[in-house]
This record gives C-alpha cells, structure tokens and sequence, in this order.
C-alpha cells in the first residue's frame, strides 16, 4: 500500500459531479493498493499514520498526532500511486490491485482508521470521478509505502 498523508487545514471532496463531503483541520489520506497487499499491510499503515506526529503543539513544534490534535480524517482510494513510468510516457497500473482485491482492502483499511482513531472518517467512492479541493496545511505531504518501511 502507498499513501499520500496530507496535513490540510480544510478539504472538499466531490464524488462524480455531486455528492460533496467536506471537513476543517486533519488530514487527507491518498490511498493506493497494489495487488501483493494483505490485512498486515492495512494494520501497519493505519497504526502508522494515527500515531504520525505531525500537527503542531502549543509551542510550534510537530509533536501531535491527529488523535492527540482532535482533527478529521478522509481517505481517498487513488490507484494511481501505483503508476509505473519506466517504459514511455504512458504509464503502467499493472502493480495496482483490481477492484476485486482492492475495494475489500480499501473498506477494511477505513475501518481500522476509524477503530484507531476511535470516530468516523470521511472517505470517497471506489472508482467513483472524485475532485478534491484542499488547503495543505504547512505544507506538510509524506509519503508512506508498506513494501518500504523506512
């Protein structure tokens, strides 16, 4: 699994030109599967990313998870982290999984934030047209790979 863990200020989410879902401070969770993903990977990158210490303390210094800060959560399934542009200028999705793998995962992955996090997050649809509009708050973007635990 790769995620893209944005810290935001706000963000809207729209799902195939209509149903809007929207939020203040927290964070925005990309959210890619690839194929060789299982359950170990999902319980790794949500312990990861709620206990990620990147929101601010009363001093200025990013010391605070998104438990600790109090902030919301939205994850978007985004199968395109797992391009591949070694070849051309086309790029590849043969490493992302297939709905038939991907859309169980991506489901059971929103569980376990919300279980970590102890409150629902707001999440988009699974092949759904999304748009989403988001102040990056810093900004702070970190890259998270399951195959590659640094």
């Amino acid at each position: 699994m790769k995620a893209v863990v944005q810290r935001v200020s706000m963000a809207r989410l729209t799902i195939n030109e209509k149903t809007e879902r929207s939020m203040g401070p927290g964070l925005v969770i990309l959210l890619g599967i690839e194929e060789s993903d299982e359950v170990s990977d999902i319980l790794w990158l949500s312990g990861k990313i709620s206990r990620l210490r990147i929101f601010n303390d009363s001093t200025g210094v990013m010391n605070l998870s998104i438990r600790e800060q109090g902030g919301e959560l939205m994850i978007v399934s985004q199968f395109t982290l797992h391009a591949s542009t070694r070849k051309g200028n086309r790029p590849s999705y043969i490493k992302a999984a297939g709905p038939d793998k991907a859309i169980p995962l991506y489901e059971k992955f929103i569980l376990q934030m919300e279980s970590d996090l102890e409150k629902e997050v707001l999440t988009g649809e699974f092949g759904a047209n999304m748009q989403v509009n988001l102040t990056n708050d810093g900004p702070v973007t970190i890259l998270i790979d399951t195959k590659n635990k640094e």
